[in-house]
């Protein structure tokens, strides 16, 4: 007997793709831009007061944990990467509030929360860390 996929299931499914590529396209642009060091980038690292270097660790860590998501197998290491980009996002959301940046400036990382979230969420029971323990 074939097993068909549910609507519920197929939506489950292309919910979390749509999440996740989003989300990674989102985290490799800002990996690169962090990474280059950008002008505009550098700039706003001072704005917040943080040190530059810091660009550089999130860029690659932000690079490493959309591979970690991408691949297949490896839950507890998605796990960790979800999280990494949940406390980054959320920590850029703060420090633009705390030195009183307007909305537009809390809508990307805000936008990254939501996605990191979704695709989380959402993604294929062999994604979970759940799964280990089956």
């Amino acid at each position: 007997m074939s097993k068909q996929i549910t609507a519920p299931n197929k939506t489950r499914k292309i919910i979390y793709w749509v999440a996740t590529i989003w989300l990674s396209l989102g985290m490799v642009s800002t990996a690169i831009v962090q990474l280059v060091q950008m002008k505009e980038e550098t700039d706003m690292m001072a704005r917040l007061g943080y040190p530059l270097y810091l660009l550089t660790m999130l860029g690659v860590w932000k690079i490493l944990g959309v591979i970690a998501v991408l691949l297949p197998r490896f839950p507890l290491v998605k796990e960790w990467a979800y999280a990494g980009f949940f406390f980054a996002m959320s920590g850029a959301v703060v420090s633009h509030i705390a030195v009183g940046d307007n909305a537009r400036e809390l809508f990307g990382p805000a936008l990254l929360i939501a996605l990191t979230v979704v695709s989380w969420y959402f993604r294929p029971a062999g994604r979970k860390l759940s799964a280990l323990s089956r």
